[in-house]
């Protein structure tokens, strides 16, 4: 049984990625340092898959933490990095925390790996990398161009850094993995999407105000240049996107990869503006949503969705979970959730 290191993998999509893994037959090594997750987080993973993870409550940042960390679980075959600060506002008003936590993290990880013989790395990447594109949908041949959020180029930068890692002839191996907009929950209602605080995503903020624990919602511009003036984004399924992670570590273990770095978009292929979201989610569970249209909010890009075939062709992957089941998932999640 290979085993496999998820930081971050009791966050969002750390964890269900945790859940395919397993499903998979990996056994998983997870650290976390619970800033923006639950350590129950653990126990729902084990009422899905019967089987404990093992877990370590430690920071990324701390590179000695993180040397005991490998040292403890000798043969390590790959590691998938999701452990960073991912909120785009507030990538805008705290950048330094944003460059400190997704940079020395990164670097941490691709310092230790060769003294521990780890040559595998799935690093979970962003579409904000291509910023507002000229066309859509993007491909991966599309230029990045200038990140509109300290967050998107914390992106930016950490593809470099692993790009010239493995050209400087390091031993490595990486998957970059472009996500467009991860929303919804497992469907045993487990695990799902857990913000502390105020929600910086859309989804969360959305299931929240129907089960009134936010007034209302707001939806940020109405004049962009889109069909009913709202952004549009590419949302999809969590569950499909973690399934993406478990081929790209096996891709990499089987000696598939076509290159030392690769590459993919992971969307339906499909945008949806935020007022249709909002129509689609009322429509898919009967819940009402009080919200009003406010200004434009600061990183935010005005539409954006993918083409997402070189993924469905190369991996074998493709998105399969229609957008009103997904939504109706983070609908009982949040149910059971409670206020």
């Amino acid at each position: 049984m290979q085993k496999i290191l998820v930081t971050g993998g009791t966050g969002y999509i750390g964890s269900h990625t945790v859940v395919e893994l397993q499903n998979a037959g990996f056994e998983v090594v997870i650290v976390d340092n619970l800033s923006n997750s639950s350590a129950d987080v653990v126990e729902g993973i084990v009422r899905i898959t019967g089987i404990r993870p093992a877990f370590e409550r430690l920071d990324c940042l701390d590179c000695a933490g993180l040397d005991k960390l490998f040292a403890e679980h000798r043969g390590i075959a790959a590691v998938i990095h999701f452990a960073a600060s991912k909120a785009v506002g507030e990538s805008v008003q705290k950048p330094l925390l944003y460059y400190r936590n997704n940079l020395a993290s990164l670097i941490n990880l691709l310092e230790l790996m060769p003294k521990y013989g780890v040559e595998n790395f799935v690093f979970s990447s962003s579409c904000t990398v291509y910023g507002q594109p000229d066309e859509l949908p993007v491909t991966e041949r599309a230029p990045r161009k200038p990140a509109e959020s300290p967050y998107g180029n914390t992106k930016q930068i950490c593809e470099d850094i692993v790009s010239d890692t493995v050209r400087s002839g390091a031993k490595l191996k990486s998957i970059l993995l472009r996500y467009f907009n991860p929303i919804g929950a497992h469907p045993s209602a487990e695990i799902g999407e857990l913000p502390l605080g105020v929600p910086q995503n859309l989804i969360p903020f959305v299931t929240q105000t129907a089960a009134g624990i936010r007034p209302k919602l707001s939806v940020f511009g109405s004049d962009y240049n889109t069909p009913d003036g709202s952004c549009i984004r590419d949302y999809i399924n969590v569950v499909d996107l973690a399934k993406a992670h478990v081929i790209a570590a096996q891709r990499m273990l089987t000696g598939k990869s076509k290159s030392a770095v690769e590459t993919f978009n992971l969307g339906t292929g499909r945008g949806v503006s935020v007022l249709e979201v909002i129509n689609t989610f009322e429509k898919a569970t009967g819940a009402k949503l009080s919200y009003e249209v406010t200004g434009r909010r600061a990183g935010d890009i005005e539409k954006i969705w993918a083409d997402p075939s070189y993924a469905n062709e190369e991996l074998g992957w493709k998105a399969k979970e229609t957008l009103e089941d997904t939504l109706a998932s983070a609908w009982k999640w949040q149910q059971k959730l409670g206020r």
